[in-house]
């Protein structure tokens, strides 16, 4: 229920999801530095030190209460960061959340963003309550939207040019889920 404190790692069969620590810039910076890994993000491949901005900022996030609260969690292979899992509250009032991800390019297909996409979703609808949860994409990221569809999530809106990406207009596409349907797995 909201609000929520993030205090204890969420674990799949492979993963732990645990809030990011000053000790992960190493490996974040490896796969966000990576153009092919930043090419369907919001951001430019980034820097060491852009990294351990992002890091300090992330590792204080552990609050969801109001609009915009969010949890940056990192992926944890065998002590090793892979990815990020981003969940964020985007509307309290509505129970609503989203979802979005990236995972380092030698751990792509292997079906890790799947196991930790789940484990949020079960924590977003098991332990926070919430109603619904969306995930915004570049409809060209192929492997995003068959990991939404392989979540169940359906495909809701896709607006043509509906935002400057990186010097160019591009277009977005929505996928979402509710809870019921998350529970009726």
């Amino acid at each position: 229920m909201i609000p929520f404190t993030f205090t204890e790692p969420l674990a799949t069969e492979r993963l732990v999801l645990r809030l990011h620590t000053p000790a992960d810039i190493d490996d974040v910076f490896a796969y966000q530095s990576d153009p092919e890994v930043a090419r369907y993000q919001l951001y430019e491949p980034r820097t060491r030190e852009e990294v351990a901005e992002k890091s300090e900022r992330w590792t204080e996030a552990r609050v969801l209460e109001k609009n915009d609260d969010y949890l940056q969690l990192a992926m944890v292979l065998d002590g090793r960061v892979i990815g990020s899992i981003y969940f964020v509250l985007k509307r309290v009032e509505d129970s609503m959340a989203e979802i979005g991800w990236a995972l380092h390019r030698d751990f792509q297909g292997k079906g890790y963003a799947y196991e930790a996409a789940t484990a949020t979703l079960d924590f977003a609808f098991g332990t926070l309550g919430l109603h619904r949860v969306t995930a915004e994409l570049d409809p060209r990221n192929v492997p995003s939207i068959a990991l939404c569809k392989r979540l169940g999530m359906r495909s809701e809106a896709y607006f043509v040019e509906d935002m400057m990406f990186k010097g160019d207009w591009a277009d977005t596409g929505v996928y979402g889920i509710l809870a019921r349907e998350w529970l009726a797995r």
